[in-house]
């Protein structure tokens, strides 16, 4: 099925939701109900039993009441925090050991009843599980949402107390009491600590070293994500739908990103839900080890996806990655919307040609002096980044540079081969 056909389909399930099972999989079942062979039938019950001695049965979307075609929720994965403090590829070098075509649903900045509860019942309908990291001003704010979370079988970390967005550069008290008062009304909310699972996202994935070592000290495991759907930007339920989607089958499996707080998500999730259903993907519910849950024996190995290539993975947020920053517009986009991104772009561009060092005998407050770029001036440097003009000599030659460029993004930091 090709991706063009993929999101003409996706628009088309939003006016209607309702898609009859295909042929080929009640022929499928007529098929099995009709096998007789004695070959076939000790074959199957050698799977089975297989099965059921690795202690690993799947779940069977008959299992949902009122919905026997359900996509359900396969397995349920339990992990141990402090073996594994830091997941999610899109800024760590690991992920949750899932295997191809798995999916983990999240969901961020909630509750908000006004979606949130819409979203827990599209989730009820399909008998899937998430987890949900709920801000502590909303849980305090709608400490029912937070328990309908719980009871719906839900896994409930934590998202800080007020969501401030650039969350690693807060001054350390600061910082504490977001993660500390973020639990605090959380489990208050929940009217027990124990329920409250040790899981944190970093608002707007504005991760520092700060921020680790704080979590870390906590036995707290810091989720990033593999794949976000996009759905803070101000895009169509569609849109939502495709990035998740499209995403997700550029990985074959991985975290998925979504925020329950916005009504594009709430309509866009009936149809995640059925494409993953139809296109064979499975959802896997995440739990936190405890005394009386021992964590499911996992290898090393599972925790690295196959696009990470080796261990040198910069533990930070990707190049371009931004909350709220527009993506570049498809080459079939309107050309309006083209034009906007482009009168951004040279925007951006005049402003990219930035004084490094400063010279000491420049007076910033004067407007008349002109500054000298020539040969001479060795102990000033002006860098040519990406988008503006180059720098010449007076003579008209080029400068080279002769030293790695300090700007504090990621062109300071030595690229590995799995960046991505």
């Amino acid at each position: 099925m090709t991706d063009s056909f993929r999101g003409a389909r996706i628009n088309t399930l939003f006016t209607d939701l309702t898609v009859s099972p295909s042929v080929s999989r009640r022929a499928h079942r007529f098929s099995m109900r009709r096998t007789t062979s004695g070959i076939r039938t000790a074959i199957l019950t050698t799977v089975i039993t297989a099965a059921a001695w690795l202690g690993t049965p799947p779940a069977h979307a008959a299992d949902c009441p009122g919905n026997p075609t359900a996509l359900g929720t396969s397995r349920t994965i339990v992990v141990d925090p402090k073996e594994h403090p830091r997941i999610g590829t899109m800024q760590y070098g690991e992920t949750l050991p899932l295997e191809d075509r798995e999916v983990v649903l999240t969901f961020d900045d909630g509750p908000l009843p006004a979606h949130t509860n819409a979203i827990l019942d599209a989730l009820a309908a399909q008998c899937v599980k998430a987890t949900f990291f709920v801000v502590g001003r909303m849980a305090k704010e709608f400490p029912q949402g937070v328990r309908r979370i719980h009871d719906a079988g839900h896994t409930i970390g934590t998202h800080s107390e007020n969501h401030p967005f650039q969350f690693g550069k807060l001054p350390p008290e600061r910082m504490t009491a977001e993660i500390d008062d973020g639990i605090a009304h959380v489990a208050a909310a929940l009217g027990d600590p124990s329920l409250l699972a040790p899981f944190f996202r970093v608002p707007g994935l504005r991760r520092s070293a700060s921020v680790e070592a704080a979590l870390d000290s906590r036995g707290i495991m810091n989720w990033s994500a593999d794949f976000p759907a996009d759905d803070w930007r101000r895009i169509s339920p569609a849109q939502v739908a495709h990035f998740a989607l499209s995403r997700l089958e550029a990985k074959g499996k991985g975290v998925l990103l979504l925020h329950d707080i916005q009504a594009r998500t709430q309509a866009a999730l009936p149809v995640i839900l059925q494409q993953l259903k139809e296109r064979g993907y499975r959802i896997v519910h995440v739990v936190p080890a405890t005394p009386d849950r021992p964590k499911t024996i996992t290898d090393p190995a599972q925790w690295v996806p196959y696009w990470i290539h080796g261990p040198n993975v910069a533990a930070k947020t990707p190049g371009g990655f931004m909350f709220g920053a527009a993506d570049t517009p498809p080459h079939d986009a309107p050309r309006s919307i083209r034009s906007v991104w482009l009168m951004q772009q040279k925007q951006a561009g005049r402003m990219s040609v930035v004084m490094l060092q400063t010279p000491p005998n420049m007076p910033l407050s004067s407007k008349t002096r002109r500054t000298d770029i020539s040969a001479a001036g060795r102990h000033r440097s002006l860098a040519r980044l990406p988008g503006s003009h180059p720098v010449r000599a007076s003579n008209g030659t080029f400068r080279p540079l002769t030293a790695p460029i300090k700007t504090g993004s990621r062109t300071d930091a030595p690229l590995g081969p799995n960046i991505r």
